[in-house]
């Protein structure tokens, strides 16, 4: 008997091949992710998809793609990222002054650490901002390094900042200026197995946990709460929620803010 049907034998297969461990992953969702894809390149199986994800590099991207889920657009959630600007930004400069230390982790295609930066730029001049921003996904970095988007994309920008920072390019996409490019540092990083950086003022982590088991989710929580600084804040996405913080040490400041 092969493998062809053994998700077991995949998920074992997937992470010496990747790193990737699936089994941190929301298992009913993944598996119906990666069965699609697999109907998609008309392979039979589990055992054929493995040989193929060894051999093809352009079906290897697109899978590391597709596992990594990236759902992205600027400002999303306008009401949170109105409350990041109002109250939170100004009390973190009171806090920590102006070189603030800021990491968007899980930043897929870009679109959440220019966003911090556009934020920021209300308060601060743009030659004291810098924000570290992490994926796992090498296309994802290429596309956020890259910084053209569509206008679908940029819809949530306030119109003063579209101006200010974006143009329009003949081919109707948008590429976003240098001046804000420039403050974002991009690193590939793997939430589950890399080591996370120490000291930050503010984490911002959004849409993302929805996929991972709750084991992976309480580790991940709990190793945040150890990379910030004390009085450090944690911005989550509006489809999570983080049940057991006061146990991990967070206070909670807002739906989905918590400080250390």
């Amino acid at each position: 008997m092969g493998y062809e049907n053994d998700y077991e034998w995949f998920k074992k297969q997937i992470f010496l091949l990747t790193k990737l461990d699936l089994n941190s992953y929301k298992e009913k969702q993944m598996r119906r992710r990666i069965d699609t894809l697999i109907q998609k390149y008309r392979i039979n199986g589990y055992e054929k998809f493995v040989e193929v994800l060894k051999t093809d590099k352009e079906i290897y991207a697109a899978f590391i793609s597709y596992l990594t889920i990236n759902v992205s657009e600027f400002f999303r959630n306008t009401e949170q990222w109105d409350l990041m600007q109002r109250e939170m930004v100004p009390e973190l400069i009171k806090k920590f002054g102006k070189n603030l230390k800021v990491w968007s982790a899980a930043c897929s295609t870009g679109d959440e650490p220019y966003t911090i930066v556009m934020t920021l730029s209300r308060h601060i001049p743009l030659n004291y901002i810098k924000v570290l921003a992490t994926d796992i996904d090498d296309t994802a970095l290429l596309k956020a390094k890259a910084a053209v988007y569509e206008e679908k994309e940029i819809a949530g920008v306030p119109a003063d900042l579209k101006k200010k920072y974006f143009t329009k390019q003949s081919t109707g996409l948008w590429a976003l200026s240098d001046d804000i490019k420039r403050r974002v540092e991009f690193k590939k990083s793997d939430l589950l197995r890399d080591p996370y950086p120490s000291n930050y003022n503010l984490i911002v982590c959004r849409n993302v946990m929805i996929y991972f088991t709750e084991e992976a989710k309480d580790n991940i929580y709990r190793k945040f709460y150890n990379a910030l600084a004390p009085e450090g804040i944690l911005f989550i996405g509006a489809t999570e929620q983080m049940m057991n913080y006061s146990q991990i040490g967070f206070k909670r400041r807002g739906s989905f803010y918590y400080e250390k």
